[in-house]
């Protein structure tokens, strides 16, 4: 397929696109600052697409790029990253793009010490595998069994690790706002 005829698609795709997620033009526009007139002409095909149109369309309806110009898979779709360990913590990336939505597995042995709550701005969402997870949030001391999820505001001071009778495994799902530095929720002792 020639770049021209793969450039053909993108117009009627972006409408379909749109008209399944019930968006007007409007609204799209609003979203993305582009103009009405401009994504009607993208969408008919009269106005060539660029990166600098696709991409906050794509940000817009939450798809990625490739869904919007109709490129073909490439490559092994595995995410192949190695884990890594912090403070006890083995964590394995399953999301391999940077910024975004970020998810991990992460398995965390038996460990002592009180929690030590922290915040940071955006939402965390944690779903148990395997072993009890302690949650520690404002004022709530929870604890997750298997099967069990949590969603919380990490603006709020929060802590969470195994329960103190073994090992747990959960899935943590977070956006750019997880990825900024922990401050702590009150001094700490000296």
């Amino acid at each position: 397929m020639s770049t021209d005829d793969v450039l053909a698609e993108v117009g009627p795709r972006l409408r379909r696109i749109r008209k399944e997620r019930q968006v007007t033009l409007a609204a799209l526009s609003e979203a993305t600052g582009i103009s009405v007139s401009t994504l009607s002409r993208l969408e008919s095909g009269l106005r060539k697409p660029s990166l600098e149109l696709l991409l906050p369309i794509a940000q817009a309806h939450q798809v990625p790029l490739d869904e919007l110009v109709g490129a073909p898979p490439v490559g092994d779709p595995r995410v192949k990253a190695r884990p890594i360990t912090r403070h006890g913590r083995t964590l394995y990336p399953l999301t391999r793009q940077p910024g975004g939505l970020q998810a991990y597995k992460v398995v965390e042995p038996q460990r002592g010490g009180e929690p030590d709550p922290r915040t940071h701005e955006g939402y965390e969402w944690l779903y148990v595998l395997s072993g009890r997870l302690r949650l520690v949030l404002g004022q709530h001391d929870v604890v997750l069994s298997p099967g069990e999820a949590a969603e919380f505001d990490t603006r709020v001071p929060h802590w969470f690790g195994p329960a103190g009778d073994g090992p747990v495994e959960f899935l943590s799902l977070f956006g750019p706002q997880g990825e900024r530095m922990h401050v702590r929720a009150r001094p700490a002792r000296s």
